[in-house]
């Protein structure tokens, strides 16, 4: 029988496998550690506030857990809430157990309201129009202990959205977008 492998293929099959070496970890992140609870931990720099959700057990989301979750990650500059897209605390879980750590993520941005988002872009460069942060599905991160590329590397190879690499901000990009990475 022979098999014809396309190019394509077989640099995505490389990249599984180079993504398992580097990560030896991400079977575990896959399967959800020990399958029964999913927890995270959040220390937002602007508020100084700090959370440990378990956000999944059992099967299904907490909802009491997620309202947390969802409140640290406001828009610290108006207050405003958002609901976070579930699958953001899913690959945030999974990126902490990819680099082999329980420490909290340091949340430099969760959700951003349109006007929020609006005057960043007038202040700064590099801030998309369409923010992902206005839809609860991006959070920019970093990791005490974790160097930045690391991080990086880690959330490129769960391969669930974008990823953005901000080594002179000292901060990850992720979100539940397309594949993506810059």
């Amino acid at each position: 029988m022979e098999t014809d492998i396309t190019r394509r293929d077989f640099f995505k099959k490389a990249a599984a496998l180079t993504a398992v070496a580097a990560f030896p970890n991400i079977l575990l992140a896959k399967s959800g550690r020990d399958g029964t609870r999913k927890s995270i931990a959040l220390y937002n720099i602007h508020t100084a506030e700090k959370i440990e959700a378990t956000f999944w057990a059992e099967g299904r989301y907490l909802p009491e857990e997620i309202a947390e979750l969802n409140r640290l990650l406001r828009d610290f500059r108006t207050g405003d809430t958002h609901p976070i897209d579930l699958r953001l605390f899913d690959l945030l879980y999974d990126i902490q157990a990819a680099v082999g750590t329980q420490r909290p993520f340091q949340v430099i941005s969760g959700y951003r309201s349109p006007k929020t988002n609006a005057r960043l872009r007038k202040a700064t460069s590099g801030v998309a129009k369409k923010s992902l942060h206005m839809q609860g599905r991006a959070i920019d991160i970093n990791l005490p202990g974790v160097e930045l590329n690391r991080l990086r590397l880690a959330a490129r190879s769960l391969r669930r959205g974008g990823v953005g690499y901000y080594p002179k901000s000292g901060f990850v990009h992720v979100d539940t977008g397309r594949v993506r990475y810059w």
